[in-house]
């Protein structure tokens, strides 16, 4: 695996060289562990003039869920008496001391992740650096993680396995008169259970009124016979996450109105699903599941985008939104999550997670499987 993290590293090289610009900075936790296959907390990544080093507060401990790293990566530990170590700016942050290593290199130019940076941590890289020309760095390191190898595909895979087990195993039990911040923490405790590194990103169970929201936190409401319930979880392994939605009726009969918002929400999320390929517009994509729920006249109550990047964080690049620009490529992970809520009714969310693939290799990889059949639990 060195072997990946040192061409990432040397990809990432050559944007900056091209940019002339002679060392970089990289500080964003996800794209630092891209790079040096961890990301120990509040370390920072040089790639120098003549070495690259991975700058950290304190020696990285032994968390195989924080990945460890690459052995081709020289660790730099900063001395543990630096003054302000791990509360600023100072010359315990790894991200200044790394500037002054550029220096110590003999780099005259320094290219670091702006969007990152906040205001005083930038100045504190002007202080301890005065001779050297900051330059921004922008989403280089962001632009490479959109195509995914086989290896960060397996992870997802393996994540997606996990949540399926999760969700299915809740499907299982009693659920009526449980509140949704009970199932939520369930459910993140069986992800666990089955290897995830934890949650993706918080888990949302939505009943009633509130299920089909997109981004709902959970409340203290009981579940009800004939509620929706809408669920959406994700699981993290090694790093990767990934995410799945979907939502179900309690008691036996759904009523008419579920079926048919039911049946129009699937149609919708199948169409973004069946448009994925490589070289397909992120705004056709967005356009082909919107179109379904538009054209029924649920226009004022679409979410902004249909779906979104997935990898080492759970919201990346591309957008699949109406104003997105950009096309397609083979192994992107993204996802397809199209919903409608009604205020004061409830909605439908169905949500996958999937890899572009081209038509000869089977089109776009499904890795979230549970049923989206309209089940009465």
């Amino acid at each position: 695996m060195s072997e990946v993290y040192a061409t990432r590293r040397s990809r990432l090289r050559d944007h900056v060289t091209a940019a002339g610009t002679a060392a970089a900075l990289v500080t964003r936790p996800a794209n630092v562990r891209y790079l040096a296959a961890a990301a120990p907390q509040g370390s920072a990544l040089l790639l120098g003039r003549r070495e690259d080093l991975l700058v950290c507060a304190g020696p990285p401990e032994d968390r195989p869920y924080e990945g460890r790293p690459d052995d081709n990566l020289r660790v730099h530990v900063l001395p543990p008496n630096a003054t302000g170590a791990g509360t600023g700016p100072g010359p315990g942050d790894a991200a200044v001391a790394a500037a002054g290593l550029a220096v110590a290199q003999g780099a005259d130019s320094l290219a670091v992740e702006e969007h990152h940076l906040t205001v005083t941590r930038h100045r504190a890289l002007s202080t301890v650096a005065p001779g050297i020309r900051l330059g921004d760095l922008g989403g280089a390191v962001e632009q490479l993680r959109v195509v995914k190898d086989e290896e960060e595909i397996s992870c997802l895979r393996i994540g997606a396995e996990i949540a399926d087990q999760a969700l299915g195993e809740l499907l299982e039990s009693i659920l009526v008169g449980r509140t949704e911040r009970h199932l939520a923490l369930e459910l993140e405790r069986r992800l666990v259970d089955h290897g995830a590194d934890g949650p993706a990103f918080p888990t949302s169970v939505a009943t009633g009124p509130n299920s089909g929201r997109r981004g709902h936190r959970p409340t203290d409401r009981r579940v009800e016979e004939g509620d929706f319930l809408t669920v959406c979880l994700g699981a993290t392994y090694r790093g990767y996450r990934c995410e799945i939605g979907r939502t179900f009726v309690i008691g036996t009969s759904p009523a008419d109105w579920q079926i048919d918002l039911y049946d129009l929400v699937f149609a919708a999320q199948r169409a973004g699903r069946e448009s994925l390929a490589p070289g397909a517009a992120f705004g056709d994509v967005d356009r082909a599941a919107r179109q379904v729920l538009d054209s029924a006249g649920y226009a004022e109550a679409l979410p902004p985008l249909t779906g979104h990047g997935v990898g080492l964080e759970i919201d990346e690049d591309p957008q699949l939104a109406p104003a997105a620009m950009g096309k397609l490529d083979a192994c992107v992970p993204v996802t397809v999550e199209p919903g409608v809520h009604l205020p004061g009714r409830g909605g439908v969310r169905i949500d996958d997670t999937l890899v572009v693939r081209p038509e000869a290799d089977g089109g776009p990889e499904l890795l979230t499987i549970t049923t989206k059949e309209l089940l009465a639990l």
